[in-house]
């Protein structure tokens, strides 16, 4: 272990933030600036679209395994909206600040850029291949001719499923059950992997059965959490533009430089420090690309829209009302903020939404898995890798949590360095 967290203080140190900031600045200038300049665009055949056209909320074809642009978008968010969500931002603000919350918005705007262009790259190569075929493996091994490369990123996107999709948010979720009721760990544990079971046995494909799952469970935990927050900022009378006004102040001190770069790591690891920490929306390493590309978009640009407004919901949405609860409570520990406005029912509210959360990450990391192992095995795997991820989610709650982040961290920082030179390669040949 004293090894890999050697490793990890390597590759998650001024390297790692430099290859992920670098290429998003780079990829927004040759997208000309795609998430701001077509800010209506990708609004517009978004969330305009789940308002108002009911084919993207519904099947896209009559085909049994055709899948809805909503359904990857939930897919996507469950994946990525896990229980650091609620501690990552506490740690930005504790280590710099209000103002780091400003560089999580600035580092937004790059990963934006970074899930447009992977995305898209996506679409464009999956257009003649069976949707199992499609994600990151088949852009690199087609786009780069590199088979052993996709593969070397299917074998490290899979340890990553196993590892931090599963093992450490079925930790999490056991931590705070456990805290909150006199069950056990392994029991909070167990608990969850039966419900991750009867998920993915529930039809032929893991895909199937976990986006059906997230389109019902994602906006309903989105919602809850959402509502929850500007229910306590209402009844707290917190002085929400005050709060605003100190992120933008403090936002050039180099302290809250720091704490935001600190803050945007961690807020998918639930744990404190750089190399534990993995990046708050997941773009740029490609795992997104797996579940969106089960989706028609009809257009690989469309594609790109839904990933970039994933991380917006992601960061800009969630991470924000985070923030302006901690800042409002003037406190570090958000159990403890909730608790301030409603009282003894704040931690219950606070764990029955990381129980949500950590559950929809366990289901959406599952589906990634599945497709990367049916990658490795050249066959289709699904009753065997499902076993796996349900074992690993029931392993969660026997497991220290923090003894499975140092290979977790690894295995994502891997996936980076993989993928961040193959989109950047493949965006500059296409000259879009």
């Amino acid at each position: 272990m004293r090894g890999i967290e050697a490793l990890n203080g390597i590759v998650w140190g001024p390297v790692g933030l430099g290859l992920l900031f670098g290429t998003g600045l780079l990829l927004t200038v040759r997208t000309g600036g795609f998430q701001l300049r077509r800010w209506g665009y990708w609004m517009r055949h978004t969330l305009g679209a789940i308002l108002t056209d009911r084919s993207v909320t519904a099947h896209t074809a009559r085909e049994e395994q055709a899948i809805s642009q909503f359904q990857s978008l939930c897919t996507a968010l469950a994946s990525t909206i896990g229980t650091g969500n609620l501690v990552g931002v506490a740690t930005a603000i504790l280590s710099g600040g209000a103002g780091a919350v400003f560089w999580m918005w600035l580092s937004a705007l790059g990963g934006m850029a970074l899930a447009y262009s992977e995305n898209r790259i996506g679409a464009e190569f999956g257009e003649k291949y069976p949707k199992s075929a499609r994600g990151p493996m088949l852009y690199i091994e087609k786009g780069m001719g590199a088979k052993w490369l996709a593969a070397t990123y299917a074998v490290c996107c899979l340890g990553a499923a196993i590892f931090m999709g599963s093992m450490s948010q079925s930790g999490a979720l056991s931590d705070a059950l456990s805290a909150q009721t006199p069950l056990p760990r392994y029991i909070c544990s167990l608990a969850a992997a039966v419900v991750t079971a009867a998920v993915l046995f529930s039809s032929d494909r893991a895909a199937e059965g976990v986006m059906k799952f997230s389109a019902r469970i994602v906006p309903v935990m989105g919602l809850l959490y959402a509502g929850g927050c500007i229910g306590l900022l209402i009844i707290s009378k917190c002085d929400v533009s005050g709060a605003f006004a100190d992120i933008f102040s403090q936002a050039f001190s180099l302290k809250a430089a720091a704490g935001g770069a600190a803050g945007i790591t961690v807020k998918k690891a639930v744990s404190v420090g750089l190399r534990r920490g993995i990046f708050s929306n997941e773009a740029g390493m490609g795992s997104s690309v797996l579940v969106h590309s089960e989706a028609d978009f009809g257009e690989p640009q469309a594609a790109g829209a839904w990933a970039a407004f994933e991380v917006f919901l992601d960061t800009i949405v969630c991470c924000t009302l985070t923030a302006l609860v901690i800042i409002c409570c003037k406190t570090n520990d958000i159990t403890a903020a909730f608790s301030y406005g409603f009282g003894r029912w704040g931690g219950g509210f606070v764990c029955l939404c990381i129980c949500m959360f950590a559950l929809a990450s366990v289901l959406g990391w599952s589906c990634y898995g599945e497709k990367c192992l049916c990658y490795i095995t050249g066959k289709h795997c699904g009753k065997w890798c499902r076993l796996v991820f349900c074992l690993a989610c029931a392993a969660g709650g026997f497991i220290a949590t923090e003894s499975v982040f140092g290979i977790s961290d690894l295995f994502n920082c891997l996936l980076m360095i993989i993928n961040l030179p193959v989109i950047t390669v493949l965006t500059m040949r296409s000259g879009k």
